[in-house]
């Protein structure tokens, strides 16, 4: 039986999208093609691979045992388009990255674009997600590589130390707060935040934790960056809780009060993670050493 890698490509843009339209878009056809080259796979194949919802596109078991198959088949084109690489002038090649917040903005995004200024014929595809939901996506193929904060259960996985860093409170100078030396979370709880978009990793730990102390949050405002939240909270409008990695060396420091978070969570100890069986081309392992190897960030595990 034939496939065309096409078709497997719409697959799997469908399946990460759970969109039809959004998948056709992502190889560049329209929602019609897509919808017909669709259907003579699951034809092929003899079974439904999505369940078509108000929501969108549902993968079914039969597409999720495809999906696996398909992002291994992909793998193994990118690694045969790594390897040949080495016989022609410059490197090319893809590289998937998923981190929580924190990570991405304390130190993965200064690290990838020095990788990407290194290496012009590398682009890269960057997501963030929750810590505890990294893992898991790493071994299922959704990424290449994953960085997230605190341990894992998931077996399967080759685990680095990556970086250390600590969850802080700032606040203004003028504010109450801001002559604290440290402060448990559930005492800034009574103050107004500035938080972090909704479907931030940082926004959701911080409203997850708050539950756990029977708590809501006084969110003012949801903005989108630390660069923002540090903006607001100089100018006055709440107190936010940030990676102290993303405070030193910003414009607004001057103009903010940092306080320790008296919590054992506070402390977050970042690791990045790849499949033990991962047989990556050379530029995706070039960009694992990149990433773990930036004086910057190993300076934090000392």
């Amino acid at each position: 039986m034939r496939y065309e890698l096409t078709d497997l490509r719409l697959f799997l843009e469908i399946a990460q999208a759970r969109s039809l339209t959004a998948g056709a878009s992502a190889v560049y056809i329209t929602p019609s093609a897509a919808s017909y080259r669709l259907k003579n796979l699951e034809q092929a194949l003899g079974t439904a691979l999505f369940e078509r919802t108000s929501r969108g596109m549902e993968i079914t078991p039969a597409g999720e045992a495809v999906l696996l198959h398909v992002r291994e088949l992909f793998e193994g084109i990118e690694r045969m388009q790594g390897d040949v690489s080495r016989f022609i002038s410059g490197i090319k090649g893809h590289v998937r990255l998923i981190a929580n917040s924190s990570s991405l903005n304390g130190f993965v995004s200064q690290t990838l674009g020095r990788f990407l200024a290194a290496y012009p014929g590398i682009d890269a595809e960057v997501d963030e997600r929750q810590s505890e939901d990294i893992p898991a996506a790493v071994l299922a193929r959704e990424a290449d590589i994953g960085i997230f904060a605190g341990t894992t259960n998931v077996e399967g996985l080759m685990i680095h130390p990556y970086a250390v860093d600590r969850l802080v409170i700032v606040a203004p100078r003028d504010h109450i707060l801001a002559a604290q030396k440290s402060i448990r979370l559930g005492a800034v709880l009574d103050f107004d935040l500035v938080c972090m978009s909704r479907s931030s990793s940082n926004f959701l730990f911080l409203r997850d934790t708050a539950a756990k102390y029977g708590r809501n949050l006084r969110t003012r405002l949801h903005a989108h960056g630390f660069e923002a939240v540090l903006s607001l909270v100089a100018a006055g409008v709440g107190v936010a809780m940030v990676p102290s990695s993303v405070v030193s060396n910003r414009q607004q420091s001057q103009q903010l009060a940092v306080i320790e978070l008296d919590e054992p969570w506070a402390l977050r100890k970042l690791n990045l993670v790849v499949r033990k069986d991962a047989k990556f081309p050379n530029f995706i392992s070039a960009c694992v050493t990149f990433l773990l190897e930036d004086p910057l960030v190993a300076s934090t595990r000392i």
